[in-house]
């Protein structure tokens, strides 16, 4: 699965925020109030458990908020890509600021994307000319970081298809059904 891009997550966000504002026009009455916004309700969610409309609505909020700081779909690393020249790239990659895992898998995925750009663009192979780990320091969370400089060797030529000689139309003489002259 993945991830929502960011713009439609902030757009989301957006529309909410008019909705809610949109609501307080239809409010009427003097505030602050003395009763509580959620109703002294409780949700029954086994014989001997309860939970107030309170508690709900704070483990709600709780996930809401670590599903958009962890966001579980996105990958867990980004790469950018930036052509040099035809054969020379440099890979640029990012981890997500939280992550369970991967923080040996850098090179690994440099790796396996050096040898997709290798496929696609036809070459039997590619050189690393320079690789480097690292950790950049942003405010508020640090992210790890992988760069480095690959260069496709041995370009192979797309074959072209040989050419497959058109359908011959052999005619085939009718014979009349047995029994008929």
């Amino acid at each position: 699965m993945r991830a929502f891009p960011v713009a439609i997550r902030h757009s989301l966000a957006a529309a909410i925020c008019v909705v809610a504002l949109g609501a307080c026009s239809t409010i009427s009455g003097t505030y602050p109030r003395s009763t509580p916004l959620l109703p002294n309700a409780q949700v029954q969610v086994t014989p001997s458990t309860a939970l107030t409309f309170e508690q709900v609505a704070n483990a709600a909020a709780v996930a809401g908020i670590v599903y958009v700081v962890y966001d579980p779909l996105a990958p867990n690393w980004t790469i950018r890509e930036q052509a040099l020249d035809a054969q020379n790239y440099v890979l640029s990659l990012r981890a997500k600021s939280f992550r369970i895992g991967g923080d040996g898998e850098a090179a690994q995925i440099f790796r396996r994307r050096a040898q997709l750009l290798q496929r696609e663009k036809a070459y039997s192979g590619y050189r690393i000319l320079d690789y480097a780990e690292g950790i950049e320091s942003s405010t508020p969370f640090t992210h790890r970081t992988a760069e480095g400089i690959i260069q496709l060797v041995g370009y192979e030529a797309p074959s072209t298809p040989a050419l497959v000689p058109a359908a011959v139309a052999v005619p085939v003489p009718l014979q009349a059904p047995a029994g008929t002259k």
